[in-house]
């Protein structure tokens, strides 16, 4: 089968890898994807936003199976453009319909959601010019610290935590007033802050069936010690060690699938994944938030330990079968290491040429490739997170050695990486 993955960033090469290991993969191609996904297939120079680019590519190259790695296309509605397609309806998209992407789209409606479905999360308001001096007085009152998030999507920097009622007020203004945000901040949620530790819940779907994939816990901040500012990611490792049989249990009956079965009685169209950002609360699971895609850096920990053929399973999703299909996992720990550019999450400079990436990788070390592309031959910085360095091994410590150990070898101008991924575990 012929297959197109859209996207560009670790995460698409990280699906890409694991995809064209299928024996049922004949040809991988990928919009617009990266150095690193060109060593697993096809690149094709295409944005997966540009839907009417996507269905001609689709008809010239007979693609069997879509598979979309951003959420930006979900939520403007790929899976409904192919769905009311007489060309294209006939070919499975791994994602969920515009309405399913609004549980990332829209905090607002997600969190409408978790509240008609009974499912755990911090209590909230949501705000926007209309009642923007009722917001300034519940702000004021609210106790510390306070958690903002902008309505819509904002590139994963539309939450922040605020420690002081002053901050709070000026952060509500420069969303509602300032733009800050853009059109993602014309309407804030404001939630109680929650008191845990994190991780990363990856659930895929066929509408009415669900499997659950490995577990990760992911590192936003950028500093060692989870210091400093937001970022897309820093690292990641799984299994997640306090993610015991029983606390997944709690996590399957009283999140997963009330979010299936909700999904389902709202006749909302839902075949993809599911991200949930779960908070250990006192031992007690809460969502913090729903992506409708993959995370990253947490797919380039995910997909090196799911056993099962991709393809395979995607091809259960189209069916509705994932009922028949049983999850196997690499039992070793994973985890991955990203090098950033000097001064993300800020400003920072485009355009380095990267060096080590000919060098041999030990059996059980991979690179994957973020914000990269290649120039006249030489592979070049083009983003913020540029590699990622995945590794196995038997506990979290050697796991982040042997990633270190990689990292240490690759150079490029302002390279930055942090060195304690996994520091609770070690």
């Amino acid at each position: 089968m012929n297959i197109l993955l859209l996207g560009s960033g670790g995460r698409e090469h990280a699906l890409a890898w694991k995809l064209v290991s299928s024996p049922l993969c004949t040809s991988l191609f990928i919009a617009p994807g990266n150095p690193g996904t060109a060593q697993c297939g096809t690149n094709v120079d295409l944005s997966p936003v540009d839907f009417e680019g996507v269905k001609k590519f689709c008809s010239k190259q007979q693609i069997g199976l879509v598979i979309v790695g951003p959420e930006e296309p979900l939520v403007k509605g790929i899976v409904d453009y192919f769905a009311a397609d007489a060309a294209l309806k006939e070919i499975p998209v791994v994602g969920p319909s515009a309405k399913g992407a609004l549980l990332e789209g829209s905090k607002a409606f997600s969190k409408k959601f978790m509240q008609r479905h009974g499912i755990p999360t911090a209590a909230y308001r949501e705000f926007n010019l209309d009642n923007y001096s009722e917001g300034i007085s519940y702000l004021q009152q609210h106790s510390l610290p306070i958690v903002l998030k902008a309505d819509g999507l904002a590139a994963g920097k539309g939450v922040v935590i605020c420690q002081s009622h002053i901050e709070a007020v000026a952060e509500f203004e420069l969303m509602l007033q300032g733009n800050k945000f853009g059109e993602a901040g014309s309407k804030v949620v404001v939630e109680e802050f929650l008191y845990g530790i994190e991780m990363s819940v990856f659930v895929l779907t066929d509408g009415k069936n669900f499997v659950i994939l490995p577990e990760a816990k992911d590192y936003k901040r950028v500093g060692e010690g989870d210091k400093g500012p937001n970022t897309g990611g820093m690292g990641a490792v799984s299994p997640v060690p306090f993610a015991d049989d029983a606390f997944m249990a709690k996590i399957t009956q009283r999140i997963i699938k009330p979010t299936v079965e909700g999904m389902t009685k709202e006749n909302i169209d839902y075949k993809g994944f599911i991200f949930i950002g779960i908070i250990k609360v006192k031992d007690e699971p809460m969502v913090i938030e729903y992506n409708c895609r993959m995370g990253d850096p947490e797919t380039e920990v995910v997909m090196p330990r799911l056993k099962n053929d991709l393809v395979e399973l995607f091809q259960a999703v189209a069916e509705q079968r994932l009922d028949k299909v049983r999850i196997e996992m690499d039992p070793r720990i994973a985890c991955t290491i990203v090098a950033v550019s000097g001064g993300y999450p800020g400003s920072y400079e485009k355009g380095y040429p990267i060096s080590g990436l000919e060098e041999p990788l030990p059996s059980d070390s991979l690179i994957f490739h973020a914000g990269t592309k290649e120039d006249n031959g030489q592979v070049v910085t083009s983003g913020g997170r540029v590699l990622c360095v995945t590794s196995f091994a038997e506990t979290v410590y050697e796991a982040v050695d042997k990633s270190r150990d990689v990292l240490e070898k690759l150079y490029f101008e302002g390279i930055y990486y942090r060195r304690d991924i996994g520091y609770e575990f070690l």
